[in-house]
C-alpha cells in the first residue's frame, strides 16, 4: 500500500511530505537532502513496526481525519441549535445536534486510520499496518514529553 509521511525534518526543522515508493525506499526532505535509508528494517511482514523518520517503536494508531472539519462541523451545529433555541424551535434545535452526531459517526467509520510518532511526531499515511498497534497512551506520551525536556535543557538535540 503506497503511503505518504508527514513529518518535521530532523534537520532544517521544516514541515515536508514524502511518499517513498516503493515503500520501504529511502525517506528524505527535498529542502535539505537529509534521508534516512532503514526502510526494510522499518516494516515487520509488509507493515509499519517502526517510525520511518526516527525508527522509534512506540507507534500510535489514530484516524486520518482533518480536526478542522471536525471542528466546523461542531461549531456550525452549535451555532444553529442555539439559532433555534432562540426562536423556541426546540426540534430543530436538536435536530441540528443530531444531524452532527450522525455526520461525525459515518465520518468516523469511513475514514481510515493512520500511525503516528510518539518521539517525533510523523504521521504515517496509507501505510500498510498492523491491527495490534494501539490507540494513543498518555502514559507513554508523557514519558516522551519528559524526555524531550531533559535533552533541551542538557542542551543535546532531540
Amino acid at each position: 500500500m503506497a503511503g505518504h509521511i508527514i513529518f518535521q525534518c530532523p534537520v532544517c526543522q521544516t514541515n515536508r511530505v514524502t511518499r517513498p515508493e516503493p515503500a520501504d525506499a529511502a525517506v528524505k526532505c527535498d529542502g535539505c537532502g537529509w534521508n534516512r535509508n532503514e526502510g526494510a528494517q522499518d516494516f515487520r511482514e509488509g507493515n509499519v513496526c517502526r517510525c520511518r523518520i526516527c525508527g522509534c517503536d512506540d507507534l500510535w494508531r489514530q484516524k486520518d481525519f482533518p480536526p478542522a472539519l471536525g471542528l466546523a462541523i461542531v461549531a456550525t451545529a452549535a451555532i444553529c441549535s442555539c439559532i433555534a433555541c432562540a426562536w423556541y424551535m426546540p426540534i430543530t434545535a436538536l435536530s441540528f445536534l443530531g444531524a452532527a452526531a450522525l455526520i461525525d459517526m459515518v465520518l468516523y467509520s469511513w475514514m481510515g486510520d493512520m500511525l503516528v510518532c510518539y518521539r517525533c511526531g510523523a504521521r504515517h499515511r496509507k501505510s500498510a499496518m498492523d491491527e495490534a498497534h494501539p490507540r494513543f497512551d498518555l502514559e507513554t506520551a508523557e514519558r516522551y514529553r519528559q524526555q524531550q525536556l531533559r535533552q533541551r535543557q542538557a542542551g543535546t538535540p532531540a
